[in-house]
């Protein structure tokens, strides 16, 4: 049975503009026995611009133990109320929150949602790409590696709408490799939504691909693509075409593969064997 005398509150709070706070939100923050927060300072930062003072605050980031994520646990056991934030918008979404709420579920704690601020849904509707249905979430994108590269595929094999997180650093080179993959698929870049200075670019992958520089906290969409009817027009000729400049570019053999598979719509390995015939001896 449920303990019912105290419970784990997923608080959403603002993702820029303080005023996005909801009227329940300040409410649990105002009544709960102590808050877990990814930021503590940040949080703390929050509470005062709300009035709310006194209320422990304990650190719950990245690198928390699952000794930190159980002490949480055994103060809710004992009667305690928890509200759990993350630095900004709704917790347990591309954050470390998602413990915490696994370690609750699993101790029969009520775990409960007060919803509000979400740079995903954001985004997504001031795109203009949300195509009425549903959507793939991905967040952040690995940074190297296989896992990358896993990633990538995966984003240029869905034909939903995508939205993924980046960093300012990196948001321009995975714009320009996602735009080799598919030049012409509608995107939006949202950055520093609700902030002062919020911006919303629009275009296709290849026309955002070209900005210099991007700043503040980014969210990247990508339209709805139809993979089967740009597969039909990518014949064996333009495919081999592809691999050449590639390779002319200097490009590795399995980069080449993961862009020209993700554009074409062949398989990886079919077109790593390509790569290879047309490489250079």
């Amino acid at each position: 049975m449920t303990n019912e005398r105290a419970a784990l509150y997923v608080v959403a709070t603002p993702i820029g503009n303080l005023r996005d706070v909801t009227l329940r939100a300040i409410d649990v923050l105002k009544t709960c026995d102590r808050v877990a927060a990814e930021d503590t300072r940040r949080t703390r930062q929050l509470l005062s611009h709300l009035g709310i003072s006194g209320t422990p605050v304990d650190s719950l980031h990245a690198h928390s133990s699952a000794r930190d994520v159980a002490k949480l646990v055994e103060r809710m056991q004992a009667g305690e109320s928890v509200a759990l934030v993350t630095d900004a918008g709704t917790p347990a979404v591309s954050d470390p929150g998602d413990a915490l709420v696994k370690a609750a579920i699993e101790a029969d704690i009520a775990v409960i949602p007060i919803p509000g601020p979400s740079a995903v849904l954001a985004a997504l509707v001031a795109s203009g790409l949300g195509s009425g249905g549903g959507f793939r979430f991905v967040g952040f994108l690995p940074r190297d590696g296989a896992a990358r590269r896993d990633a990538f595929a995966a984003v240029c094999a869905t034909e939903e709408p995508v939205v993924l997180f980046e960093s300012p650093e990196r948001t321009r080179a995975t714009l320009a490799e996602l735009a080799a993959a598919m030049p012409e698929r509608a995107a939006c870049v949202a950055r520093e939504l609700t902030k002062i200075h919020e911006e919303i670019v629009r275009g296709t992958l290849a026309e955002l691909a070209g900005r210099e520089e991007w700043r503040g906290e980014i969210v990247v969409v990508l339209g709805a693509f139809s993979r089967s009817a740009h597969a039909e027009a990518v014949d064996d000729a333009a495919i081999d075409a592809k691999i050449d400049h590639e390779l002319a570019a200097g490009g590795h053999a399995k980069k080449i593969a993961d862009v020209v598979a993700a554009w074409s719509g062949r398989s990886r390995r079919e077109i790593y064997e390509r790569v290879v015939r047309r490489r250079p001896r």
